[in-house]
């Protein structure tokens, strides 16, 4: 019998990015982008016999009391959150704790956290075993780190379900689920297929609706996103999930929006996108990076070198699904006219939302190992990135802080919403509302249509733009889309001119400490 233990898990906290939304967390009454996923795998993979408590440090820090009445912590984190990691690792240690890390970030750079107990590298599988039986045995701290490296990883199948009672999943802006894992392209400055692989591991569709089940078990968010690395790396399995999540959807009449990520190549197969608009997907990820050809192909980005990417932005908007993009600044192959370039395609894209980052490097990816053959890697907490550019370093700088203060001010991103909201918003199918009518829904819709109106309707500097356009969809009874586009251009507004004083990274990897006071004071996600 498996000796009962009392684990704490801890999730560490996210600096504020342009994807995470934490400038809106209190308009929509949430504290948390998205549930950490991975680590709510482990805890419902330990024995059940195990005590086991749960903290999103996202939503609140945790104390000496919660050290204080576990045996050992659990952590598991990207790279983004390592001073946190190591945060967390140096208070549980304090408190006489045996610490255990996972997840991608110890997974790809172990080196990083010499000070964790036990290192558990790789995905769920033998590894964890060997890890539970290592705990079992014994509370005491070992005399020397303890690696334990996954060779044989469990079925994604035969993955629990995530242990959502652990968690208040309605405090989070957004749900997640996991369909598949890998990704067959090998972008140079991507590390999934070193972490997961290149053949695509998949799930049964029923085991997807099942985790979808649970999720309305659970409460949730309004909307759903599909977390896979691409979702369409297996485009043949894409097809055969979708049919049982339409279905699903109209079961349970219709209560989520799904989104996820995929490449740029997804505009080629209409059926697949007729599909995904009918199961409700609203949103589709692109990592675009940047639209110059011979760039692409420099990074190993042929799929996207080989389409129109305009015309495929404009497919995706046909299906009624809006683009949201990645986009690379410092890339070798830039030049001093890529601002301009990469502005040109902003407006003929009309993309609502971009997440302009400069390059970073990381370990375990053919852009990493490039880099660190000639020199070029530099670990300086100063700079916003770990790369040599072969530009000048303030050049790319002023170039990216010129991209967000263009393509971010409230015009702009107005403009932008505008045509999202003309040509592809109408291209939705109109769902049945019953599954979104619930009393919370429209409590927190009621919420969240007085900040907007008192918030930016009559305070902000730009509310000649919010009632341009939000006001037109509201008097039309667009009323799901009036709140979205003044929910993301908010968040998208404040948070640039945070970026823009100095008050935010210009990199979501940079190893710059956003509380460092060379670029100003951290701000806390509320």
């Amino acid at each position: 019998m498996v000796p009962a233990r009392r684990v704490l898990c801890v999730f560490p906290a996210y600096s504020p990015s342009f994807g995470t939304f934490d400038a809106v967390y209190k308009m929509r009454g949430v504290s948390a982008f998205m549930p950490p996923q991975g680590l709510l795998l482990i805890a419902a993979y330990l024995p059940e016999t195990w005590q086991v408590r749960f903290i999103d440090e996202n939503m609140r820090k945790a104390t000496p009391r919660d050290f204080a009445w576990a045996e050992m912590v659990l952590v598991s984190g990207m790279h983004i959150q390592r001073p946190q990691i190591a945060d967390i690792g140096a208070r549980a240690r304090e408190a006489g704790c045996i610490t255990v890390l996972g997840g991608p970030s110890v997974t790809a750079a172990p080196d990083w956290y010499p000070d964790f107990d036990y290192l558990h590298l790789g995905e769920i599988g033998d590894a964890t075993d060997a890890l539970v039986a290592a705990l079992a045995a014994s509370c005491e701290r070992p005399a020397t780190q303890i690696r334990l490296e996954t060779k044989d990883r469990l079925a994604i199948d035969a993955l629990p379900m995530p242990a959502y009672h652990l968690i208040e999943l309605d405090r989070y802006f957004i749900a997640s689920i996991q369909f598949s894992s890998g990704c067959p392209y090998r972008c140079e400055f991507c590390d999934i297929p070193a972490l997961y692989g290149r053949v695509p591991r998949l799930k049964a569709p029923e085991r997807v609706t099942a985790e979808l089940d649970a999720i309305l078990e659970a409460g949730h968010p309004p909307a759903v996103y599909f977390v896979d690395d691409n979702f369409i790396g297996n485009r043949r399995a894409a097809r055969e999930l979708l049919p049982h999540l339409v279905e699903w959807q109209k079961r349970n009449h219709y209560p989520l929006q799904f989104a996820c990520e995929a490449t740029l190549n997804i505009a080629q197969d209409r059926e697949l996108l007729a599909l995904m608009r009918e199961a409700y997907f609203c949103t589709v990820f692109v990592g675009i990076e940047t639209p110059d050809a011979d760039a692409l192909r420099a990074i190993a980005k042929d799929q996207n070198a080989k389409l129109s990417i305009l015309d495929s932005v404009a497919t995706l908007n046909e299906f009624g699904m809006e683009v949201v993009s990645g986009i690379i600044l410092g890339l070798d192959t830039d030049t001093l006219d890529t601002a301009d370039r990469l502005l040109a395609f902003i407006e003929a894209s009309q993309i609502p939302m971009l997440t302009i980052n400069l390059l970073q490097a990381l370990p375990r990816t053919p852009l990493w190992t490039r880099l660190e053959r000639s020199g070029r890697l530099i670990d300086d907490p100063a700079r916003e990135s770990n790369v040599d550019f072969l530009l000048p370093y303030e050049t790319v700088l002023g170039m990216w802080r010129r991209c967000v203060a263009t393509a971010y001010s409230p015009e702009a991103i107005y403009r932008r919403f505008d045509h999202n909201a003309r040509h592809t918003y109408p291209n939705r199918i109109t769902p049945d509302a019953r599954g979104r009518a619930t009393r919370k829904n429209l409590g927190q819709a009621l919420r969240l249509a007085a900040n907007l109106l008192v918030r930016v309707g009559i305070f902000a500097d730009y509310r000649r733009h919010f009632w341009r356009i939000v006001g037109r969809e509201l008097a039309q009874g667009h009323i799901e889309a009036a709140f979205n586009i003044a929910l993301v251009a908010h968040h998208l507004i404040t948070f640039s001119r945070q970026a823009l004083a100095g008050e935010q990274n210009a990199s979501f990897y940079s190893a710059k400490r956003p509380d460092d006071p060379i670029i100003g004071t951290q701000r806390r996600i509320a």
